[in-house]
């Protein structure tokens, strides 16, 4: 069961959710057939265009490569500092101007995760991205099936992968720009330390060239690094068939925005539609305080416990997105599937703050117990089952 409760109903922990006024949200004119924004911080979409189209990602692709490397490292299946060999065969499938992007890896090289993982996110390595999948599960389709693993755990639901580097396939690879906003999120939020070194680099030396022997140093692709504050990732793509697109990410004084286009016609067009997309999503909106730290806003049913109800408290500072200079007129309400069985663990996420305003996107914001709930004992669960059976 869903149990909704009317936050404007609720006492005044909650700061006042109701002024007058209604806001427009703002406009945003681009030419790329695919565009979404997400401000993470809050959930709130800014924007949507075609965002849940299926669409070749390109090298996009590798986002769910590293994601999937990244998970590995964190549950210590694998290892930085492992070293994998440039099988011959793979070297000569990579190599050459009918590859793609490189990392100009040479055959029968060792090479470490970590440097693999810089080549894929800063120079768009096709040879680096089959060679860390080939270490890691011995065969890139092998890699492939624990990538679309990770992506179903996500809820990517409209995106497949067929290559570990978004190779063209004939369309087994597809993703949405939905799907690609959810995945960077899901990598800054549970890989923070990891997205902080690999993601924001601007260039990276490796190979040498032919004949003179001089070090290849190649600048990150991302439009975004230096040019927008705040700026820290992820990746681009082209291809004849995708266009040019990019999946970024800014985090600029705590509110951190996703954004993704795809489909345009140029490398300049994408490097000036990205740099824009991202100044509107920060200039046009703002956050606006919700609930502090700790507070109360509400209760929820329990089933089963030592307590028939646990208080509601905000985990950390809640804040909304609204259109900049606006006042709004919001509405909020405390979603959760419930009676919540026991036991309940102080700071378990039980519940959600919904926030909605005509003409702007609804807001969920995390919600949890503010204390712990012990499954009641024998004669508990006898006695409420009783009231339950009477009313």
């Amino acid at each position: 069961m869903t149990k909704l409760l009317t936050v404007l109903a609720l006492p005044a922990a909650v700061v006042a959710l109701a002024v007058p006024a209604v806001a427009a949200a703002p406009q945003f004119d681009t030419p790329a057939p695919v565009a979404f924004m997400e401000d993470v911080s809050t959930g709130a979409v800014l924007f949507a265009r075609d965002a849940d189209r299926r669409m070749p990602p390109a090298s996009m692709a590798k986002m769910m490569t590293v994601y999937t490397a990244f998970q590995m490292i964190q549950r210590g299946d694998l290892k930085l500092n492992t070293e994998f060999e440039v099988r011959p065969e793979t070297w000569a499938k990579w190599h050459g101007p009918q590859a793609g992007s490189t990392m100009f890896l040479s055959s029968g090289e060792r090479v470490s995760v970590a440097n693999l993982l810089y080549g894929i996110v800063t120079l768009s390595g096709n040879d680096a991205c089959i060679v860390l999948a080939e270490g890691i599960s011995g065969t890139e389709q092998a890699f492939v099936e624990r990538m679309n693993e990770d992506a179903a755990k996500l809820g990517l639901k409209n995106s497949h992968f067929g290559t570990a580097n978004g190779w063209p396939d004939g369309g087994v690879t597809y993703v949405t720009a939905r799907d690609l906003a959810t995945l960077a999120a899901a990598t800054i939020q549970q890989h923070p330390k990891l997205y902080k070194q690999f993601y924001s680099r601007r260039d990276f030396t490796w190979g040498k060239t032919m004949g003179g022997g001089q070090a290849i140093t190649q600048a990150n692709r991302d439009p975004l690094l230096g040019r927008v504050a705040g700026a820290d990732g992820l990746k681009t793509g082209h291809t004849d068939e995708a266009g040019y697109g990019f999946t970024g990410s800014a985090e600029q004084n705590g509110r951190r925005l996703v954004m993704v286009l795809a489909g345009l016609s140029s490398f300049n067009q994408r490097a000036q539609e990205s740099v824009r997309f991202m100044e509107w999503g920060f200039r046009a909106w703002q956050a606006k305080p919700v609930v502090k730290a700790g507070r109360e806003v509400g209760t929820a049913a329990v089933q089963m416990g030592s307590a028939s109800e646990v208080k509601l408290v905000a985990p950390k500072d809640l804040n909304i997105t609204i259109p900049s200079g606006s006042r709004p007129q919001l509405a909020g309400r405390i979603v959760y599937d419930g009676p919540i069985k026991a036991p309940i663990k102080q700071g378990a996420h039980v519940a959600d703050l919904v926030v909605s305003s005509p003409g702007l996107p609804e807001q969920r914001m995390p919600l949890v117990a503010g204390a712990d709930v012990a499954e009641a004992g024998f004669f508990g669960r006898a006695w409420r089952g009783l009231t339950g059976l009477f009313g």
